[in-house]
């Protein structure tokens, strides 16, 4: 388990950044934290660390969007509005998940149940003891 200090915005690009340089092909990251913590912010840089160039948002609407001018492609869920399971194999999350690229799904935690056991765990929590603006990210 690796522990991150972020005290603002830029910090929590960095830490997505250092994570995105070092993914691999076929990986999985899990990332979780409630709304507001930062974890479009921690996308956006890991998708730099892969060297992505194209603007990265939230698909909370379309529930994925994929990247493919970088290192290796990336696949970015946001699983928010998944309702269950069933939604996740309408869209093919298999091709992906086993896929050559590199997944990274904004609320996992809902979908527990289809995330293969060596996927990598990201929590991004606030402490508001250290600051409104500062975030402890957990990896596992």
């Amino acid at each position: 388990m690796k522990r991150i200090e972020s005290r603002n915005e830029q910090e929590t690009y960095r830490a997505g950044k250092q994570l995105g340089k070092l993914a691999k092909s076929g990986e999985i990251y899990c990332l979780n934290g409630d709304l507001g913590v930062g974890k479009t912010i921690f996308t956006k840089g890991f998708a730099d660390g892969l060297g992505i160039q194209e603007p990265v948002n939230s698909p909370t609407f379309t529930i994925i969007q994929e990247y493919k001018d970088g290192r290796l492609p990336l696949y970015h869920f946001d699983v928010y509005r998944i309702s269950d399971v069933e939604e996740m194999e309408e869209i093919g999350y298999e091709d992906y998940f086993f896929g050559d690229g590199v997944c990274l799904i904004e609320w996992a935690n809902l979908i527990e149940d289809i995330i293969p056991e060596n996927a990598i765990w990201i929590m991004i929590e606030k402490d508001l003891e250290c600051g409104f603006e500062y975030r402890r990210i957990t990896v596992e």
